[in-house]
């Protein structure tokens, strides 16, 4: 019986089973945040054990509060530096230099098909997008990985998702996940893996890819992971040629992870986006979606966009072409951040962020802040945001306030009218 990419990765990396159920695994990247990290650090010296198995597979940036917002977030920001220091961790990204953890990890290359690799943040899955197993983990976990480079999981079961058709300009991935979550659920896809295919994700950008896993976790699953191609080898090349004779000599060392095609999966659910709208949360759960026709004129007080969702540089350029030449409608705020220093960057050079501060919004500096409404754009009881984040439950922007989820596109169509639309670039 042939094996899945998932179960590939996890008997290259086996290192023991204690138990029947339970398979440890070796990790090739410890990725860390100054929101959930200290608690484990903190845990570690009380313990006696403040020690890192490999100072060269632990990165580490500030990203949720940045710049800190109080004492607090400060106290949190220092015991990571001082951490940092302390072991030798080379790649720590500070403010200034940092950005969303799982926009800026990838972009510094630190992502390859077949790795292992664990955070204490839920949507470390977006690392899926490369072809590696990637998992959010409790601080448990978290600290024995630090510790001795390892973590345990059940040997994983995956159900493949194909995607099919031909998506409609003015539609993309923000939409198919979306689409997706709503028809098999928040619980559809729980302690699976779940492995997007099909002629639509090829067709993707890594970006695009890198949407669709990060909102794996809202369908319940432990990691989302998409087949390593040439696109992958393209977007790793300047990290990677010095250790492959070529592009396509890279290409067949990753196809080692390829799920075989007897591969046995839980189950094989096919999607056909050919006839896919715009797509927008309407509730308190991920799964409750609607086409942004049906929630047309639903008034908004704010529009966010950014996020580990849809903060990149293509993101930021889609929203621009809705925006440009325009203006943000009365009554509206309007809350851009660039996920990373380096988009940040980019779309300074190409102009994007004038237009988005001609049209009216605050651009800010990269920060995961707003999503979980932390800092950077919470909510206040009875408002309501249209956000190109992840989640929408009840406050997770700032207390009673409704999240309605959707593209850079549609975000940025809602901010010119006021209240929920598609955007120009969506034709039916």
């Amino acid at each position: 019986m042939g094996k899945t990419i998932a179960q590939k990765i996890f008997d290259a990396h086996h290192v023991d089973s204690p138990s029947e159920d339970t398979y440890v695994i070796r990790l090739d990247a410890v990725f860390c945040h100054e929101i959930t990290t200290p608690i484990g650090i903190n845990d570690l010296v009380k313990r006696g054990k403040d020690r890192v198995f490999d100072p060269a597979k632990i990165k580490v940036v500030i990203d949720h509060v940045t710049p800190a917002k109080d004492t607090k977030t400060a106290i949190q920001g220092k015991m990571l530096r001082e951490w940092a220091r302390r072991h030798n961790i080379i790649d720590f990204f500070d403010i200034g230099r940092n950005g969303v953890c799982h926009a800026l990890f990838p972009e510094k290359g630190f992502v390859r098909p077949g790795f292992t690799i664990i955070m204490g943040d839920s949507h470390t899955c977006t690392h899926g997008a490369f072809g590696a197993f990637a998992a959010g983990v409790g601080t448990t976990d978290l600290e024995v990985g630090i510790l001795k480079g390892v973590c345990a999981f059940k040997y994983p079961g995956s159900i493949k998702i194909d995607i099919t058709g031909c998506l409609r300009e003015g539609v993309y991935a923000k939409d198919v996940i979306l689409a997706i979550i709503g028809r098999i659920g928040v619980n559809g896809a729980t302690n699976k893996v779940i492995e997007f295919t099909g002629p639509v994700v090829d067709a993707m950008p890594m970006e695009g890819r890198m949407t669709l896993s990060n909102m794996a976790i809202e369908a319940g699953a432990t990691s989302g992971i998409c087949l390593p191609d040439m696109r992958t080898v393209e977007y790793l090349w300047d990290f990677i040629k010095d250790e492959y004779d070529s592009r396509e000599a890279a290409l067949e060392a990753f196809n080692q992870f390829a799920s075989d095609p007897d591969a046995e999966y839980d189950s094989v659910i096919q999607f056909d986006v050919a006839r896919l709208e715009p797509q927008v949360t309407f509730g308190y759960k991920p799964d409750q979606v609607k086409s942004v026709r049906e929630m047309q004129d639903t008034k908004i007080d704010q529009v966010y966009i950014g996020s580990c969702t849809n903060g990149r540089i293509e993101d930021l350029r889609i929203a621009a072409r809705v925006l440009e030449g325009k203006k943000i409608s009365d009554g509206v705020r309007g809350v851009v951040s660039p996920a990373t220093s380096h988009i940040f960057s980019m779309a300074l050079e190409e102009g994007i962020i004038k237009i988005f501060m001609d049209a009216g919004f605050c651009v800010t500096n990269p920060t995961c802040g707003a999503c979980l409404g932390m800092s950077n754009g919470v909510l206040a009881p009875d408002e309501v945001c249209a956000s190109t984040t992840n989640r929408n439950f009840n406050g997770r922007m700032g207390r009673g306030g409704m999240v309605h989820l959707m593209s850079p596109a549609t975000a940025a169509a809602s901010a010119l009218a006021g209240h929920i639309t598609n955007s120009r670039l969506f034709q039916l």
